[in-house]
């Protein structure tokens, strides 16, 4: 048994594929995007490590960090105020030779220094466009039973739409795997094959000692990128093993994909199946609790608290201190933090970003497969 406590530590990647949905971070990476009400999709794999006993994570940013430094704080909603270890979130140029990374091995080759003086045994790498309850002890225990070098998780499914359809592979790479036996014999970068693949979730176990290695070994190279780069052309001199995750899982590789995953958890099915394994942890705002006020309604919706509804909200995920006016109407849509609908107003098939206004008596609709997508601030 391995004990997770002392043996890895978390290295979290923030800006991964913040590419593929432009909209949600043109003020902010892909880990401080809102979901689920109340949550970031940094909560996630926040959580998971903590609840394994990781307590020295790293968050290795890129850009637009000012968002997700408010909302982690010291670290304290997930226990990681700590004297040894704890939460680091470390910016671009936080050495001297650090530069700006387009890939995981430039910036595992920035954090070189940071992980030479460390003293677990284990690196758990993971990106943060991907919402799921994941026990990392368990893969790290899989991985010390197999022997492996490397340890990626996968899962059996179809490739994610967001990621077939993009036609641009200069916005980021997806990979795919062959699986022989638990070990990966072939890597495939960005398909668009049909059917049941073994997709990727860019979650990784690998001892330190060797992480260090192969990441000094590929900068001489010139190269980039950790899948492509760096284990693709090893696979027959690595044993890769791959870990199958079975749990349920959201991947955000679009704004439609984003619209879809949030409502799949009006269903409680969906909602039960992601929280009910571990407890996931995020920012507390000390909000009043959500008032429904006289002459408002409410069906099938997922509402933060500190909002408050006088009007009718239907199919719908509000996150905190929304307002919905008198006689507004909104159904099948996602209102972040401090959005305002003014009374009259009726909104469908919406996402309002943060401190939206919509003003009394307008309209704003949008289709299930095109939502209308209002930037920050902005007031309609």
């Amino acid at each position: 048994m391995v004990n997770s406590n002392t043996s890895a530590l978390g290295i979290i990647f923030p800006n991964n594929y913040d590419e593929f949905i432009p909209e949600l971070v043109s003020v902010r990476m892909m880990a401080s995007i809102p979901f689920a009400s109340r949550y970031r999709l940094i909560d996630f794999t926040l959580s998971g490590m903590v609840n394994c006993g990781i307590n020295n994570i790293s968050i290795v940013a890129n850009k637009n960090y000012q968002s997700l430094m408010d909302h982690l704080g010291s670290g304290r909603e997930w226990d990681l105020v700590r004297k040894n270890g704890g939460l680091h979130l470390i910016p671009p140029f936080a050495e001297k030779d650090a530069k700006a990374y387009s890939g995981r091995v430039d910036a595992l080759y920035n954090l070189r220094g940071f992980l030479k003086r460390q003293k677990e045994k284990y690196v758990i790498l993971s990106a943060s466009n991907v919402v799921a309850n994941f026990d990392y002890s368990a893969m790290i225990e899989n991985h010390a039973a197999s022997g492996a070098d490397i340890t990626v998780a996968y899962r059996p499914q179809e490739i994610p739409e967001g990621y077939k359809n993009e036609q641009d592979d200069s916005k980021g790479f997806y990979y795919t795997f062959r699986i022989d036996n638990g070990r990966i014999t072939k890597i495939f970068v960005n398909s668009k094959d049909d059917g049941i693949q073994d997709v990727s979730l860019s979650i990784f176990v690998i001892e330190r000692e060797l992480l260090i290695k192969l990441v000094e070994e590929a900068t001489k190279l010139g190269q980039r990128y950790f899948e492509r780069d760096v284990l693709l052309p090893q696979l027959d001199k690595l044993n890769i093993q791959a870990y199958k995750y079975d749990g349920y899982i959201a991947y955000i590789t679009s704004m439609k994909s984003y619209f879809d995953e949030n409502m799949k958890l009006l269903d409680e099915r969906n909602l039960d199946a992601l929280f009910e394994s571990a407890p996931v942890y995020t920012k507390v705002r000390d909000d009043n609790p959500t008032a429904y006020l006289e002459g408002s309604r409410a069906s099938n919706v997922m509402v933060a608290d500190g909002c408050m509804i006088e009007g009718e909200i239907e199919n719908s995920i509000l996150f905190r201190g929304v307002k919905v006016g008198k006689g507004a109407k909104v159904k099948n849509c996602i209102l972040m933090q401090d959005t305002v609908i003014e009374p009259g107003a009726d909104v469908e098939y919406a996402i309002t970003d943060k401190q939206v206004t919509i003003t009394a008596g307008k309209q704003l609709k949008g289709t299930d497969t095109f939502p209308v997508y209002i930037a920050k601030f902005q007031t309609v």
